[in-house]
């Protein structure tokens, strides 16, 4: 059986390289994609000189600005940088049978049986770069690796524009030193609980016992063991429909009215719910996201009984977060020192061709609803 190599390809600074290949003038200097620097918003994107002095994505375009004064900003050109992402995919696509795309800027490719001899895909990884470079005019940080948990968090080590290779068998000791956030499903607060408990590192996860993983992860305890051992059989998965539909809204000031909020809710929730009833889909899960004045952002998600997306109907669980839930220490702004950013994310599916109703789900309006500051999202659940 031909050894399995898998390629994770992940275009470096992504939109502030884009906006640098467009206008050359730009080069070597720290550009930063996002916001009005003078108003809200947050940093999307950032070249390495922009972050050298700090600058950070998601960080308040205001104090990027104060981190790095000289920096040029500059607002998104997301036409652009969807046909570059078309062009990076299209080189994959041309490489391999079976490419699994993560995101606008990052893909997986599965070079099994692509290499003539045994060993590392040696002359797929300089194809991918080279014809990059020739192509699409941007560069790439490339792991190649086993698996895609390994692959993944090989090409994130040493960007920019590098190949950060992990051997058949030595997934485990690859990992072992690495803090325990660099796997996926490990967030801040499993990281605080697992500190507590002297695990730091990714080998001190992997010799846990699997019952305390259980008690600080539930059900995912087992899989994410697996995965700190360097062991990950999920196959890529090519065309894997969209999971989220969202809209946000970035606030120009603080918001403390609940019900100027409510009314931004709604606004979110009918975008949305317009958007799944177009695509034909539903869902049951609402999320709501809201960041405060101070940026920090909290998340809450009410799973509905289905409903149909009816326009113009109220939206009982993300109105119910948002009353319930808001934090009353600050008001919800958007970008710069505070933020206020609101997002409603509803878990999705297909609506089923063996229903009764030609109507999907309500809830997936709802979610929609759930975006009353800045952002309102479905997702669909894998199927």
């Amino acid at each position: 059986m031909a050894e399995r190599w898998i390629i994770h390809a992940d275009l470096d600074a992504f939109f502030a390289n884009a906006e640098v290949l467009r206008r050359p003038e730009l080069r070597g200097r720290p550009v930063v994609v996002g916001g009005d620097p003078d108003g809200r918003g947050v940093v999307s994107s950032a070249t390495y000189e922009a972050r050298a002095r700090g600058v950070r994505s998601a960080m308040p375009v205001a104090h990027a600005r104060r981190l790095c004064p000289d920096a040029v900003f500059l607002r998104g050109d997301f036409a652009h940088y969807g046909e570059l992402s078309r062009r990076f995919r299209a080189i994959l696509r041309d490489l391999s049978p079976t490419v699994e795309v993560a995101s606008i800027d990052e893909a997986y490719l599965d070079a099994t049986g692509l290499a003539r001899e045994p060993g590392p895909p040696t002359a797929v990884v300089e194809t991918i770069k080279a014809r990059l470079r020739a192509e699409v005019g941007l560069t790439a940080s490339l792991g190649v690796a086993p698996n895609k948990t390994l692959a993944k968090i090989a090409s994130d080590l040493r960007k920019p524009d590098v190949v950060v290779l992990v051997g058949q068998g030595g997934g485990a000791a690859f990992l072992a030193p690495l803090p325990v956030g660099r796997l996926a499903g490990v967030g801040p607060k499993a990281r605080a609980r697992l500190a507590a408990l002297g695990i730091r590192r990714i080998g001190e996860l992997a010799a846990a016992p699997p019952v305390l993983l259980r008690e600080v992860f539930g059900e995912r305890g087992p899989a994410l063991a697996l995965r700190a051992r360097g062991i990950d059989d999920r196959p890529l998965e090519p065309d894997t429909p969209a999971k989220s539909r969202g809209h946000e809204r970035t606030f120009a000031r603080d918001i403390g009215d609940l019900t100027a909020l409510r009314r931004a809710l709604r606004d979110l929730s009918e975008r949305t719910a317009a958007e799944l009833r177009r695509g034909g889909l539903g869902g049951r899960i609402v999320a709501l996201k809201l960041r405060d004045s101070d940026f920090r952002t909290i998340g809450r998600q009410r799973a509905c009984a289905a409903r149909p997306t009816t326009p113009g109907r109220s939206s009982p669980p993300p109105r119910r977060c948002c009353a319930r839930r808001w934090p009353r220490r600050a008001p919800p702004g958007s970008g710069g020192a505070s933020a206020c950013s609101a997002c409603g994310s509803v878990a999705s599916a297909r609506w089923p061709a063996s229903s009764t109703s030609s109507t999907p789900p309500r809830c997936a309006t709802s979610a929609s609803t759930a975006r009353s500051t800045s952002s309102t999202r479905a997702s669909a659940p894998a199927r």
